[in-house]
C-alpha cells in the first residue's frame, strides 16, 4: 500500500497546515522503521510496517505492508481490500509551529505513527493498494 499521510500547505479539518520539510528532522532520526503503522490510532496493536516514508514535492509519502499477525491487522487488511478504509492520519508531537490567522502552520513535527483510518483529519490523505515486486519500487 502507498499514499500520502500529509500534504504540504493544505489545511486539515482542525486548521493545521504542514509546511514542506516539517518531517525532515524526525525522519533523519528514526527513519521509516521508527514510525509505527496503526489502525485508527490504536497504539495497542500495530497492524503492519512502513517500508518507506519520505518527503516529496507533494507531501509525506508512505509505502508499507499490512501484516497478518493479529486479528486487528487482518481486520485492517480486510477493510482496506474492500475499500471501506483508505484514509491516513499522522500521530505526532509538534516541535515548531506558528499561528497564521485561524490556522496553525507546523514547520517541525516529530512523527510517531501513521494510522490507517476511516475518516482522515486531512481529507486528501489517502492510500491505495499497489502490486509488490520490482516494477512497484519507487
Amino acid at each position: 500500500m502507498e499514499g500520502y499521510a500529509s500534504l504540504w500547505g493544505v489545511a486539515d479539518l482542525n486548521g493545521d497546515v504542514v509546511q514542506a520539510g516539517a518531517f525532515a528532522d524526525s525522519l533523519a532520526k528514526t527513519g521509516a522503521e521508527g514510525v509505527r503503522m496503526l489502525s485508527q490510532h490504536d497504539g495497542r496493536a500495530p497492524v503492519g510496517v512502513w517500508d518507506r516514508i519520505m518527503e516529496d514535492a507533494r507531501g509525506l509519502f508512505v509505502r508499507g505492508r499490512i501484516a497478518d499477525w493479529s486479528p486487528e491487522a487482518r481486520f485492517a487488511a480486510a477493510l482496506s481490500r474492500a475499500g471501506a478504509m483508505d484514509g491516513l492520519s499522522i500521530g505526532y508531537r509538534t516541535a515548531r509551529a506558528r499561528r497564521q490567522g485561524r490556522l496553525r502552520v507546523l514547520s517541525g513535527v516529530e512523527l510517531w505513527e501513521v494510522s490507517l483510518v476511516t475518516f482522515p483529519m486531512l481529507p486528501g490523505a489517502r492510500f491505495r493498494a499497489v502490486q509488490t515486486g520490482p516494477s512497484s519500487r519507487r
